[in-house]
């Protein structure tokens, strides 16, 4: 099986090492096997390749651990604002 965008592909785009990028579409992948919609028009049925190119997209970020705090961070006080 050959998944377009291939890995190479993503990495010129994303700025992120492979093992991030990999771990990313695996997750997302996992996601849409489990009944999550794609965000892609792709009309191939592989998870992997589905995530691939949703990621190839921009439609799915992927975040090394400081964004992802960053991200956390932001969602914390969003939801103190809400509650005061």
């Amino acid at each position: 099986m050959l998944v377009r965008p291939t890995v190479p592909e993503l990495l010129k785009e994303s700025k992120k090492n492979r093992y991030s990028l990999v771990i990313a579409t695996a997750k997302r992948a996992r996601q849409i096997a489990k009944g999550s919609k794609p965000m892609t028009n792709d009309d191939d049925t592989s998870p992997i390749t589905l995530a691939a190119d949703e990621i190839g997209e921009g439609k799915v970020k992927v975040l090394d651990e400081k964004e992802w705090e960053e991200v956390e961070e932001s969602k914390k006080d969003i939801e103190e604002n809400e509650n005061n």
